[in-house]
């Protein structure tokens, strides 16, 4: 940060308390060398430049040991303001978001320069470079998760990867059907055990290198090698054959009419086998390339070789602003009939879209507790319930779940149940008084969700114990937290998003149920992929049924996201996990 900046807070920090502007101040030389840590002589440098900023005015004593006057001429608020303007207006985002963390900068200040930042973020044209880029900027309030596509189970991380990399084939919403993508075409036995793909040609790697069936084969075998939580998905591959450089034939064991699902996820986005796979350089074939990725920022680069469509924006940078929670996403609460994701594009500077999954409670298993206890699980569900939450809180909660698919959701007949209701099953349960741990994610919705419950508790005699744990630390929430706050958000292809939440051994579910009940899951679902597609949506109803009727997850609300685009933005398509598809998306700059 600029010296000149951290002299003037300190200044004020020590001589100015409380902050007077206009105001004539005695201080002597000496003292303010004590306050700056430097010489005397460095003193008077100091307060030049200060001067010169117009930050100050000084009027030094005659002779040594001499009183001074100094007056501050403009507020901290200013200097602060324009000191970020500079330099978002230089580029310098980095220094921006620091000087944002400063001690100094608390309460309204944070909220002005972070609302300022935030205008800067977005999307916008650099017209005044040779190149005239089209550049992205995202701020984000956590630090990036690895981008290793066998191993990802944040849904951000997801889409990121989903901009990377490409897979065999892709889901396409709208129509509800694969469409190619690394391969442009396929065919299957008829008794759905074999499947040949056939690849394109001359589909490069961002390192250059032309993509070949090899590197399909080793990108599955890396899912073994690395042991992914997604094996289970695959377990019924018994061979895979490369049929020349363009053709590649799988073999399963047992029928799998779900196979194009499986070859369309994330996990299997092809990546080139003759380069070890890095963290900070990830390589891929998709539409954007990893320029730069430290712990400030992640650039994501247009690649001008990709196979499709290039994207119309240059340059993608998403910055992370640690612990500030306005720069999570936007969200409000529209008056909104439908929950299909609509697919169809938007021209106006905002969108609203339903996430496809909701915000839910997950009950802890594998430690010791009241919450082992049908009764006290089921009014647990009866206080946390969705008509409460959105009578009481509101804001982005948009209709009651009752299932991750709010169109089953809307099947469900509701009624409020009264506290009385939760006491009597309390009474059944045994309880007396003991301290209830309930763990949640430091974001707005989680935290005011668990505060809200504490006190909806505290009303009946229920003491809850609110633990903030940090990002995605199993381990922790596993030891300590009887109950667990979770939001899922699904992918386009809906029936995946819940195949995988059910046997995925990552995510919170299968940490905290007990072996036993993930024993039972894995059972029920052994023959999912058999079946066709009504019977496959009939089996995963029948194990949400599971997970609700025995309270092992307790639904609380969908919700709805809003996000604030530039006017200019044009393209807009809401992609996989409910973001906008950043490769679709153009700067509309008209006459001037």
């Amino acid at each position: 940060m600029d010296n000149n900046i951290s002299h003037f807070l300190r200044l004020a920090a020590e001589v100015n308390t409380p902050f007077r502007i206009h105001e004539t101040l005695m201080v002597s030389i000496e003292q303010l060398a004590e306050i700056l840590c430097c010489t005397p002589r460095n003193v008077k440098f100091i307060l030049r430049k200060l001067e010169e900023k117009s930050f100050i005015h000084w009027q030094p004593g005659r002779g040594r040991g001499h009183i001074s006057e100094l007056t501050f001429i403009r507020s901290v608020d200013e200097v602060l303001e324009d000191a970020l303007q500079e330099l978002i207006g230089r580029g310098k985002i980095k220094q921006g978001i620091d000087l944002i963390g400063l001690p100094e900068v608390n309460g309204p200040l944070k909220e002005r320069l972070l609302t300022m930042l935030n205008k800067q973020m977005g999307y916008h044209s650099e017209t005044e470079s040779t190149e005239g880029l089209d550049v992205l900027r995202i701020t984000r309030n956590r630090h990036m998760q690895k981008l290793d596509p066998s191993c990802v189970y944040t849904a951000f991380e997801a889409f990121l990867i989903g901009q990377m990399y490409s897979t065999l084939v892709t889901y396409e919403a709208s129509g509800g059907r694969f469409v190619p993508a690394l391969a442009h075409m396929w065919e299957v036995n008829e008794t759905y055990t074999s499947y040949i793909f056939y690849l394109r040609k001359g589909v490069r790697f961002h390192h250059g290198r032309v993509m070949t069936a090899r590197d399909v084969k080793e990108t599955l075998q890396r899912l073994k090698d690395q042991n992914s939580p997604a094996l289970w998905h695959f377990r019924h591959i018994t061979g895979v054959e490369l049929l020349g450089d363009h053709r590649i034939r799988f073999d399963l064991s047992r029928p799998n009419r779900f196979f194009l699902h499986l070859l369309s996820s994330i996990y299997m986005s092809v990546l080139p086998c003759d380069v070890e796979f890095s963290a900070e350089k990830p390589l891929g074939t998709g539409p954007y390339r990893v320029m730069n990725l430290s712990d400030d920022v992640l650039v994501l680069a247009a690649f001008d070789d990709y196979f499709g469509i290039r994207p119309l924006l240059d340059r993608v940078e998403i910055w992370y602003l640690p612990d500030q929670r306005a720069s999570e996403r936007h969200y409000q609460l529209p008056e909104v009939e439908e929950f299909r994701l609509s697919s169809e594009p938007c021209t106006n500077n905002s969108i609203d879209y339903p996430a496809l999954g909701c915000r839910y409670i997950l009950t802890n298993f594998r430690k010791e507790g009241l919450q082992h206890n049908l009764h006290f699980r089921q009014a647990m569900r009866l206080l946390y319930h969705p008509l409460a939450l959105i009578r009481e809180l509101g804001g982005n909660r948009i209709t009651p779940a009752d299932s991750f698919l709010p169109w089953r959701s809307r099947k469900n007949t509701w009624v409020e149940p009264s506290l009385e209701e939760v006491k009597k099953l309390l009474d059944l349960s045994g309880y007396s008084g003991e301290v209830i741990t309930l763990g949640y994610l430091p974001k707005k919705d989680e935290r005011e969700e668990a505060e809200w419950l504490q006190r909806r508790g505290a009303g009946i005699g229920l003491q809850f114990r609110l633990l903030d744990y940090k990002d995605y630390n199993l381990k922790e929430i596993m030891c300590q937290a009887d109950f667990v706050f979770a939001e899922e958000v699904l992918e386009d292809d809906w029936q995946w998003g819940m195949i995988n939440y059910f046997v995925n051994k990552s995510n919170h579910l299968h940490v905290l149920l007990e072996d036993s009940q993930r024993d039972r899951l894995e059972q029920e679902l052994d023959h999912f992929a058999e079946l066709p597609e009504d019977g496959r949506c009939r089996l995963l109803e029948q194990m949400e049924d599971v997970l609700r009727d025995n309270a092992w997850l307790l639904y609380g609300c969908h919700m709805n996201k809003r996000a604030q685009l530039n006017q200019s933005l044009f393209g807009l398509h809401t992609g996989s996990f409910g973001f906008l598809d950043i490769s679709r998306l153009w700067i509309k700059t008209g006459f001037k």
